[in-house]
C-alpha cells in the first residue's frame, strides 16, 4: 500500500457529495485563535506574549524576536505551530528580562495583542486547542449542506485523521521516514528524521481509523481496544465491547490508535487484529519503531461551537477543536475534496494545524 498521503484511501464519516469549493485564497479567509490550556496568573517570572501573525510561521516569528530581543531561541516558548498562510494568534513567553525590550519590537505581519505574566514557560502542548474561523469560496448555495453535515460531526465527532500537513508538500514524508527505520537515510538531523518517523505513525493510524469506518466500527469498540473517557481523559483496555459500545454511541468514550513505540503496548484480541492488518498493509511490525517512545491518539474527537454563515461565494465555518486535531479533518467531511493536499506546508513542513503533545 502507498504510504504517500491521500485524501481518497481514507474512508469519510459522512455519506454523498461535499460542498466543493476552495481554500486560502487570501489570509484572512483562514483565522485560527489558540485556546489556552490554563488561565494566566498575571504575575510570575515569565512575560507572556499574545500575538497575531499573517504570512510567517510560529518558527519564523521566534527567530525574529530571538534576533530583536537578544535571546536564544530555546528561552521563547509556544504552544504549537501555527501556519504561515492564514491569521493565527498565539500565546509566547519569554523570560522577564526580555519585558523591558519590547516596546522596540519591530515585526513586518505581527503584532502584539496583549502581554502579562505566568509562573511558567509555555511548552509545546500547553493548550486546550484553536478556534478555527474558514472560508470555503467557489461554493456558493451550498451552506444548507454544510450546516447538515456539521450536524453529524457534531453528534458523532469528526474521525481524527493526521492532516495533508503531517505528510509534507506531495504527502511523501511517510516514504523517507520508513528509510529513516530502515537504517536507509542520509538526513542527519535528528529534529528531521524524528518527524518523518512521526509520518509513517501517522499514516498507520489513519489506516487503522479508516478500516473501523469502512467496517461500521468508529463509534463502537472492540475487545482489545484501548478506550479513552473523554471527561477524565481516562484510558482502559475494553474486556465487554457490547456494554462499552453504548458509552461510546452516546460520546462518553473512544478507542485510541497506537502511534508505535517502545513504551506502548499494541492492541489485543479483536482490536489487536484490526491493528495487525493495518500494519499488515504496509509491511511493517511494532518492532520497527522501536526508536519512537510512541503515544496513544484518539480515533475521535468532538468539536466545539460549531456554525456556519452563507457568504456571496459559498460559506464560512467556524469551530473549535482540542489539541492534536486537524481542522483539515472536519473540511474534507464538509468539501469532499483533497482538502490542502497541495497546500504549502508550515515550520519546515510540521503539522500547524492544532498539533500539540507529539501531534503537532
Amino acid at each position: 500500500m502507498s504510504l504517500v498521503f491521500d485524501w481518497s484511501a481514507l474512508s469519510p464519516l459522512t455519506a454523498g457529495p461535499g460542498t466543493g469549493g476552495g481554500l486560502r485564497r487570501d489570509p484572512e479567509d483562514f483565522v485560527v485563535q489558540e485556546v489556552p490550556l490554563y488561565p494566566l496568573a498575571g504575575e510570575g517570572d515569565y512575560v507572556f506574549v499574545e500575538i497575531r501573525k499573517t504570512g510567517h510561521t510560529t518558527a519564523h516569528v521566534v527567530r525574529m524576536l530571538a534576533a530583536q530581543l537578544g535571546l536564544r531561541e530555546q528561552e521563547i516558548g509556544v504552544a504549537g505551530l501555527k501556519d504561515r498562510h492564514a491569521v493565527t494568534t498565539q500565546w509566547l513567553s519569554l523570560p522577564a528580562k526580555a519585558e523591558k525590550r519590547l516596546g522596540a519590537l519591530a515585526l513586518d505581519g505581527v503584532e502584539t495583542v496583549q502581554v502579562t505574566r505566568h509562573t511558567n514557560k509555555l511548552a509545546m502542548g500547553h493548550l486546550r486547542g484553536n478556534r478555527f474561523v474558514i472560508r470555503v469560496r467557489g461554493a456558493a448555495g451550498q451552506g444548507r449542506h454544510a450546516r447538515e453535515v456539521l450536524a453529524v460531526l457534531e453528534a458523532q465527532g469528526v474521525p481524527n485523521y493526521f492532516g495533508p500537513q503531517r505528510f509534507g508538500l506531495g504527502g511523501v514524508n511517510a516514504e523517507e521516514g520508513l528509510r529513516v527505520l530502515r537504517g536507509e537515510s542520509r538526513l542527519k538531523d535528528p529534529r528531521v528524521r524524528r518527524f518523518l518517523t512521526s509520518s509513517v505513525q501517522s499514516m498507520l493510524f489513519n489506516r487503522f481509523l479508516s478500516l473501523r469506518l469502512e467496517r461500521g466500527l468508529y463509534a463502537t469498540l472492540l475487545r482489545g481496544d484501548m478506550a479513552k473517557k473523554h471527561d477524565t481523559g481516562g484510558v482502559f483496555q475494553v474486556e465487554d465491547a457490547a456494554a462499552e459500545s453504548l458509552r461510546a454511541g452516546r460520546g462518553e468514550l473512544s478507542a485510541t490508535g497506537t502511534l508505535f513505540g517502545r513504551k506502548v503496548r499494541p492492541l489485543a484480541f479483536d482490536a489487536g487484529a484490526l491493528e495487525a492488518e493495518a500494519l499488515a498493509a504496509f509491511g511493517l511490525s511494532p518492532q520497527a519503531f522501536a526508536s519512537r517512545r510512541g503515544d496513544r491518539r484518539l480515533t475521535r474527537v468532538f468539536l466545539e461551537g460549531g456554525s456556519v454563515t452563507d457568504t456571496d461565494d459559498g460559506y464560512s465555518v467556524a469551530f473549535t477543536l482540542p489539541r492534536g486535531s486537524f481542522a483539515t479533518s472536519v473540511l474534507r467531511e464538509l468539501m469532499k475534496t483533497d482538502v490542502d493536499t497541495l497546500a504549502p506546508v508550515g515550520d519546515e513542513g510540521l503539522a500547524t494545524d492544532s498539533l500539540a503533545g507529539g501531534d503537532e
